[in-house]
């Protein structure tokens, strides 16, 4: 097996990683860099726990090659953070309880993170629709679109 090492930007850190060619962007960022606030959960790009925002749109870090990042930029959940404090989107989940068992809730907020920096004022159906590639167990949904839309109100 070839490898590879990549330079890439994590959470605003450059980084330079060596992986092998076959090693997915969610392997890397659990087993090369500890970033394990991206969740594994299908592995096949449908339940969306393993969210992360490269070069600021929303993917599938299970459906990407590590490779496939060299010169670019990534943004986990770890990265929503900002001196300590939650992100809006994160003290809104918190605060409406849209985190439950919290295996989704990774995907959910970047999915929601990015949604807001694209639309500031979304409706519920355009929330809903954000979060269609982000599957939920626990809290069916209304919370979590709840979390958003306070997010939402208090981006502005």
């Amino acid at each position: 097996m070839s490898r590879h090492t990549i330079s890439v930007t994590v959470n605003g850190s450059a980084e330079y990683v060596d992986v092998p060619s076959n090693m997915t962007l969610l392997q890397m960022l659990r087993e090369k860099l500890a970033l394990t606030g991206t969740k594994n959960g299908c592995e096949a790009g449908e339940c969306g726990a393993c969210t992360v925002l490269l070069d600021g749109e929303p993917v599938n870090a299970c459906m990407v090659l590590a490779v496939e990042v060299d010169g670019r930029e990534v943004t986990t959940v770890e990265g929503l953070a900002h001196d300590g404090q939650l992100d809006v989107v994160q003290q809104a989940f918190v605060e409406e309880g849209g985190v439950q068992c919290g295996f989704c809730t990774p995907g959910m907020l970047i999915s929601a993170h990015s949604l807001l920096d694209r639309n500031p004022h979304p409706t519920e159906e355009e929330i809903r629709q954000a979060l269609v590639g982000n599957l939920c167990r626990c809290t069916g949904y209304t919370r979590i679109v709840r979390a958003v839309q306070k997010a939402a109100r208090g981006r502005v």
